[in-house]
């Protein structure tokens, strides 16, 4: 089953069995796919402006990444959302944010260890050859492919930083 498929039956079963939450984020969740396929049709469409209507909406579906960019994207959304009603002592707020945001990495595959992603993180140094922290941009370049989806983005940058920073400063 595709992710997409594998949400709107998630949806369908949350709505029969009253699950007002899970429905909320994934309500919020298909209308940002939805968003984001509106944007690619446009694009594509501004690039072959021939293709015939069922062509571009057969070419504007999501892939699996890009649902997983999405659902990536509505977490940090959520992250964000959590430290700043946290600073405004919304604990209400926050807890909502929190389950909203554990509904969600449900979807997501499985995620890489702090181990793991320093594994890779060394490999990806080696490879680009970096040495100071201005590589930073080419080791993240090498690396956040490997790593998208399995892990969060400040993570794979903070170890990342670690590595390039020599230990004396």
């Amino acid at each position: 089953m595709f992710l997409k498929e594998k949400f709107q039956e998630d949806l369908k079963n949350s709505l029969k069995e009253k699950n007002e939450i899970v429905v909320s984020v994934l309500r919020m969740f298909l209308a940002a796919v939805s968003n984001k396929e509106t944007e690619k049709r446009t694009k594509i469409w501004k690039q072959k402006p021939d293709l015939k209507p069922e062509e571009l909406e057969k070419e504007s579906q999501l892939t699996s990444e890009e649902l997983i960019e999405v659902v990536s994207s509505e977490i940090k959304k959520r992250k964000e959302a959590i430290l700043e009603f946290g600073k405004g002592k919304r604990e209400d707020l926050v807890k909502k944010e929190k389950a909203e945001m554990e509904i969600l990495q449900k979807y997501l595959p499985e995620q890489l260890s702090e181990e793991e992603i320093k594994k890779l993180a060394k490999e990806a140094v080696e490879k680009v050859g970096a040495k100071e922290i201005k590589d930073m941009g080419k080791v993240m370049a090498e690396l956040m492919p490997k790593v998208k989806g399995k892990a969060d983005g400040a993570l794979v940058s903070k170890i990342v930083k670690k590595l390039l920073i020599p230990k004396n400063e």
